[in-house]
């Protein structure tokens, strides 16, 4: 595969995530709400994800990435936690 090949796919990648990240619910939201203090409510952010048409790719990217902190696709740090160690 050529350089420019490589180059390309990962233009692809980027671009593909950035426009689930235009479609989220999130983005049109207090960000506070998705990076509660230690210890705060991330009910609000949870509430938020449960109607967002894209959920699912959040979820993917915090996983993918080993996002550790705030509420990613409706999930807290601890959830995630929990749901990579019942994958792994």
């Amino acid at each position: 595969m050529s350089e420019r090949t490589v180059i390309s796919l990962q233009e692809v990648a980027q671009q593909t995530e950035e426009r689930w990240r235009d479609r989220a619910l999130c983005c049109q939201t207090d960000p506070e709400a998705f990076f509660p203090e230690q210890g705060g409510s991330t009910r609000a952010a949870e509430r938020v994800c449960m109607r967002c048409e894209v959920r699912s790719e959040c979820l993917g990217y915090a996983l993918a990435h080993d996002e550790r902190f705030g509420v990613w696709g409706g999930l807290s740090e601890r959830a995630r936690r929990g749901l990579q160690r019942g994958i792994a």
